[in-house]
């Protein structure tokens, strides 16, 4: 079985507390450069991209650089998925990583902290980081908090705008901005918690469907929103994915979601899948 994505959370640590952001009650960790190794070793049968995230912030990792070695030796092409806080350190790092393919950055982060750091030297290490980019990896803006906090998106789309003057082209979830560099717009969701109202079993997902998760402790979810660890469907470090994949609790979940049902309580409280609801 190949998925088109796997995730595999280097470290659950975040700098911010965003409101959007459940954020985890697990125990801190950040993997070392061993169990990265392992688990990534693992991964590679199963898909050719790698994201360094469920939850944390990657470039807060002092390991990073070198998973990234280790990532592209593999020949895994990496996404990030970071709030822009550490953007404007760590730029030469990640602009001299072959392995890197594409960075998303959640614009609507800083919105919902209070930092030390000014919004406009924030906006302007974002953005300088788009630019710099230059076809070296994709950049994807994201601006998901349609219904949520928005106070600040007329300031963010007046630095984008500065920064990438010209025509905007539409594309399909947003426009692209430069070669390479995009904005994506989406709605504010809720994520999934088991203290949530059940919404039915009538839910599709491409969890294990298209991709699948691996928490910092090598326990293996089913998509990357599992930020709990709620559906824990083996750990990677003592089994072989394969064997997880074939438990019967995943092949449940596998086969309920091709049928437009959730077979897990998490699944049916699920903001997200409802955009995939199948009428």
């Amino acid at each position: 079985m190949r998925f088109r994505k796997v995730y595999l959370e280097i470290s659950n640590i975040c700098n911010l507390k965003c409101a959007f952001c459940p954020g985890t009650k697990r125990p801190k960790h950040a993997m070392d450069e061993a169990e990265f190794t392992q688990l990534a070793q693992k991964l590679r049968p199963y898909s050719d991209y790698l994201y360094f995230h469920l939850m944390g912030e990657p470039l807060l990792h002092s390991r990073l650089e070198r998973f990234l070695e280790i990532a592209g030796g593999l020949g895994f092409r990496v996404i990030l998925t970071t709030n822009g806080t550490l953007l404007k350190k760590q730029q030469e790092l990640l602009l001299r990583a072959p392995a890197l393919h594409k960075v998303n950055i959640s614009l609507h982060a800083f919105e919902a902290n209070d930092l030390a750091m000014p919004f406009e030297e924030y906006l302007a290490g974002c953005t300088a980081f788009g630019q710099a980019a230059g076809g070296k990896c994709l950049v994807s803006y994201r601006l998901w908090n349609s219904g949520g906090q928005e106070e600040k998106n007329q300031e963010i789309l007046a630095a984008l705008h500065a920064a990438f003057p010209g025509e905007w082209a539409a594309v399909r979830r947003g426009q692209r901005l430069a070669d390479g560099v995009y904005l994506e717009h989406g709605d504010k969701f809720d994520w999934p918690d088991l203290s949530a109202a059940d919404g039915g079993e009538q839910v599709f997902c491409y969890g294990l469907g298209d991709q699948l998760g691996v928490l910092c402790d090598g326990t293996v979810v089913p998509c990357c929103l599992d930020h709990e660890g709620d559906i824990p469907l083996g750990n990677l470090h003592r089994q072989s994915l394969e064997e997880i994949l074939e438990s019967p609790r995943a092949k449940a979940i596998f086969a309920g979601f091709r049928q437009g049902k959730a077979s897990e309580e998490l699944c049916r409280k699920c903001g997200y899948a409802r955009r995939f609801q199948r009428k």
